[in-house]
């Protein structure tokens, strides 16, 4: 379940609270007349099954309160009551089959932000790929598949074409492009450093045959990504979250670019195009199947509005 809380004007209240109590999956009702200080207005609090959430949202959104009051969501790790035992019963569908459009669009809108955190992340795992290259360690390029952050972008770009928020399309394509221009550029010119001190030469280039699956493209290349893609929507869908590094791990995005970065350095520039190659066809996949999976999701859901815009920014 997910607690629901609720500022909005007092002529709204009665409207609010009725929409609560004809919830099946409501339960838990809290009224707090005048609590809201900023924004001002009274708190309605509820805790809400998750199959129940989406409709009630969008009937929430529909009396404006999303403008002239607010709406939060948190995540009820236990709920130890009958009445909530009850309203998980009475709400219809399953819980993790359950897609709540307005917290999908919130959590990938700020995942797919250009910020000094995300570019840290980025450049962190090229460099590590690099390093992995180098050093012919599968295990390292295990390690930056891990912390690379661009899936986060990549489940903004599929949320963003599928519910034709555009504005989400344009801050997770920005935040995709820039960053991995970002990341490879920093990560080329430390190996170009590491290249003058001594540290590898050529001659890795053609002896790292553990790790030749990162610039090697193929028809498996785009059936990992797109079983990669379906899973890390399924997981983002469903909040089973854990399954997400899974998805990190089986694709080849920021190994491509850090090797990619590594052969521009040493004038292997066909290696390059091929890193380039993979990592498109990487990235196209796991958007491609994102996208499809929340095609399919939506086909499931009530949801009778295209959701709110993201502030600019």
């Amino acid at each position: 379940m997910l607690h629901l809380r609720v500022v909005n004007q007092p002529e709204h209240t009665e409207a609010v609270l009725r929409l609560l109590d004809e919830c099946a999956g409501a339960t838990h009702l809290v009224l707090l007349p005048g609590a809201g200080v900023r924004p001002q207005g009274d708190v309605i609090e509820a805790d809400v099954a998750r199959e129940s959430l989406d409709d009630l949202l969008a009937e929430l959104c529909e009396l404006g309160i999303d403008h002239h009051g607010a709406i939060t969501l948190e995540s009820i790790d236990t709920a130890l009551s009958d009445a909530a035992d009850r309203a998980e019963a009475a709400a219809p569908g399953e819980g993790a089959d359950a897609v709540v459009w307005e917290e999908l669009i919130a959590r990938t809108g700020e995942e797919s932000r250009l910020n000094l955190t995300y570019l840290g992340f980025l450049t962190i795992a090229c460099l590590l790929a690099a390093v992995g290259v180098i050093t012919n360690s599968a295990v390292t390029i295990v390690g930056a598949m891990v912390v690379g952050p661009e899936f986060g972008p990549l489940a903004a770009l599929a949320v963003g074409l599928v519910r034709r928020r555009w504005d989400l399309v344009r801050r997770a394509s920005a935040a995709l492009v820039f960053g991995f221009q970002f990341a490879v550029v920093i990560t080329a010119g430390l190996a170009a450093l590491g290249y003058a001190a001594g540290l590898f030469n050529e001659s890795i280039m053609h002896s790292n045959h553990d790790v030749d699956f990162v610039f090697q493209v193929g028809p498996f290349s785009l059936i990992v990504a797109l079983l990669a893609g379906a899973a890390g929507m399924l997981s983002l869908t469903s909040s089973k979250s854990a399954a997400l590094v899974g998805v990190f791990i089986s694709v080849t995005t920021v190994p491509a670019a850090g090797y990619a970065a590594l052969a521009l350095v040493l004038g292997e520039y066909g290696r390059a195009g091929q890193s380039g190659l993979q990592l498109l066809v990487n990235l196209a996949g796991i958007v491609l199947a994102a996208v499809l999976v929340l095609l399919l999701r939506n086909r499931q859901s009530r949801r009778r509005g295209n959701g709110r815009p993201l502030a600019e920014g």
